[in-house]
């Protein structure tokens, strides 16, 4: 940008170019970088209003940090600047935290316009490998969790542990002499660790106990405290250093009136304010720990951050790309609330990388409204989405079906009502309906399972079935030559067949149309754009029944990708976490190499090698 100044101002003179930013410690910084007096978005338009501050021709108005302006700020500027005749240039990052007004414009344009530039050298990080995972954080990319596991930088443990380790790290790189940045989620928990920070400095003699002060959250601070302001306040200043929200500063004294004297930190002489009483109690916190809100724009040494499950991608990108030489991820596992039951939904078997899997898909930046309007079209024509209405109709449908099935399977009418309503009567169904995709005759299947052990010592009737039906029909029925093909939507979804009410057949005939039309979208834009994933299915045969059968098989990779929402260039992508996407990855996985070898007949079939220590599921699920 300085660089772009000064181009700018050889050709258009000096004064041609105005610098501002959302926020005031922003456009400090650009004004530092740009070597020009800046301001924020929110002054600038009160000048404008009061003074009638305004461009003209041939300026050029830089607005940085442009993810965190409102869409209304911009429009405002934009409109003043091409009615004066001026050039308006937004830089950012689209991928970091977004405006606390309604925003999403600089998104927006970045996705729809093919004229933004991209810097694609990163220059923050002393480990080469860091700089391409930070890359992969920034857009997703879910397998760039390994990256981080194996060079150690994932840790993962109950909330207890994970505070006290992400605490006891960053002590430790303090007392290294490192500058380090712990990064909470909440304010209550950063306020938890100020706290703690606090009363370590003074037992260790850091800090002198002394006259204190109240701040805002009811924690106290004294002489060589850290604090953060977080209100603007122009009248407070020393020459050119005024009362920024977002400022870090030292406290050099504490004055009877509850009045402090602060320095900005790193400073060791001159620049002090003194910050009145009223002001400290209302807009001044501990700054040792802070959110990833105030971690943006920061370039520290290490960052030592605590993720949780609420966390979102741009939460987690911004505080795990703040360090040059570490950026470290505490993962908690446990619930957040202490409730006494388990949420519905809840995964027992959660880990640090299933945990980060679902942050990474987890977007928090507001979209405006073109892009909303878009994403709730990709949602509800997603896959996942359609296979989800399909399988709740199916259950619906035939629940009376499958109710009749166990009553008549040699149970006792108490066993039977125990089944039907156990909590793991959906998944038997799920099962059952799996089951007669793959050929098998139920009517003496069950009865057969059934006697085959009885179930006076059985907790749960329901999932004992369900478990006994699914060790039986793992495979397909028949065997060899006899061995018929399971009837599977896009290759996946067990199909619903039987005697139902003809609402129910037409709901179920619907979604099944619009899943395959469309696996046949994910697949033809797919091959359109050329996606790394679509390479290792090859291409298909101009032998019409073999081309046929290739696309047959692709289509079952698509329809997987899509329904788990993989984005990595791989075409299965990483390990499936749980039971259902397991059995659907072995169908997937053998569908890709039935493409494989359609494509590539005389070609060896390279089978991904399983991950270390994690369950692989066999081809003929």
């Amino acid at each position: 940008m300085a660089a772009l100044r000064r181009a700018w101002e050889k050709e258009h003179g000096k004064g041609s170019v105005v610098g501002m930013a959302p926020s005031a410690v922003a456009a400090q910084v650009l004004a530092d970088d740009l070597g020009i007096a800046t301001e924020n978005t929110a002054k600038w338009w009160q000048n404008h209003l009061v003074h009638g501050t305004d461009f003209r021709a041939g300026q050029l108005v830089i607005i940085d940090e442009a993810s965190l302006a409102g869409t209304l700020s911009l429009d405002r500027i934009t409109h003043l600047a091409e009615r004066a005749g001026a050039k308006v240039l937004l830089v950012g990052d689209f991928a970091q935290l977004q405006s606390v007004d309604a925003g999403g414009a600089f998104g927006l344009l970045v996705n729809d316009r093919d004229d933004a530039t991209e810097l694609v050298d990163v220059h923050r990080f002393t480990h080469e490998w860091e700089k391409t995972a930070s890359l992969a954080l920034r857009h997703g990319r879910t397998q760039v969790i390994d990256t981080y596991l194996d060079h150690d930088r994932i840790h993962d443990g109950d909330g207890e542990a994970m505070t006290d380790a992400a605490y006891t790290a960053w002590r430790h790189d303090r007392e290294r002499g490192l500058v380090s940045v712990l990064v909470a989620e909440t304010r209550d928990h950063v306020s938890a660790l100020n706290q703690r920070a606090r009363a370590d400095l003074i037992l260790d003699g850091t800090l002198k106990p002394g006259r204190e002060v109240e701040l805002t959250n009811g924690t106290t601070a004294g002489v060589g405290d850290t604090i953060i302001t977080r209100r603007n306040d122009r009248r407070l200043r020393s020459g050119k250093t005024w009362v920024r929200n977002g400022d870090t500063w030292t406290i050099t004294g504490v004055r009877d009136d509850g009045s402090i004297t602060i320095r900005k930190t790193g400073c060791r002489f001159g620049g002090s304010i003194v910050l009145p009483a009223a002001y400290v109690t209302d807009h001044v916190d501990l700054g040792y720990a802070i959110t990833a809100h105030r971690a943006q724009g920061v370039t520290v040494d290490t960052v030592h951050v605590l993720v949780e499950p609420t966390t979102t991608r741009e939460n987690l990108y911004v505080a795990m790309t703040r360090g040059k030489h570490a950026n470290h991820a505490y993962v908690i596992l446990d619930r957040a609330d202490e409730h006494a039951e388990p949420h519905l939904g809840e995964n027992p078997d959660a880990t640090g990388r299933s945990v980060l899997f679902g942050v990474l898909q987890h977007v928090g930046a507001e979209l405006s409204a073109h892009e909303t309007i878009t994403a709730e079209q990709e949602h509800w024509g997603s896959i996942a989405q359609l296979a989800a209405e399909y399988e709740t109709i199916a259950a619906t449908g035939q629940h009376d079906r499958w109710a009749t099935l166990i009553r008549a399977s040699g149970l006792t009418a108490e066993q039977a009502d125990a089944a039907i309503e156990s909590e793991a009567f959906g998944a038997l169904t799920a099962e059952l309906r799996r089951a007669e995709a793959n050929h098998h005759d139920l009517d003496t299947l069950l009865p057969r399972l059934v006697a085959a052990r009885e179930f006076t010592d059985a907790d749960d009737i329901g999932s004992v079935l369900h478990y006994r039906v699914a060790r039986a029909t793992a495979r397909p029925a028949g065997s060899g030559r006899t061995r018929k093909t399971p009837r599977l939507i896009a290759g996946l979804i067990p199909a619903a067949d039987g005697p139902m009410a003809s609402d129910m057949r037409q709901a179920l005939d619907e979604r099944r149309e619009l899943i395959e039309v469309r696996a046949d979208a994910v697949l033809d834009t797919a091959r359109d754009a050329a996606e790394p994933w679509t390479r290792p299915l090859g291409e298909p045969s101009r032998d019409p029944r073999k081309a046929a059968a290739w696309r047959r098989n692709a289509l079952t990779v698509a329809a997987y990708r899509d329904r788990y929402g993989i984005t990595e260039d791989t075409p299965l992508g990483p390990a499936p976490e749980d039971a259902a996407q397991k059995i659907d990855a072995a169908r997937a996985r053998t569908a890709l190499e039935r493409a494989q070898v359609i494509a590539h007949p005389y070609m060896p079939v390279a089978r991904p090698r399983p991950t270390a220590g994690r369950e692989t599921v066999g081809p003929n699920l």
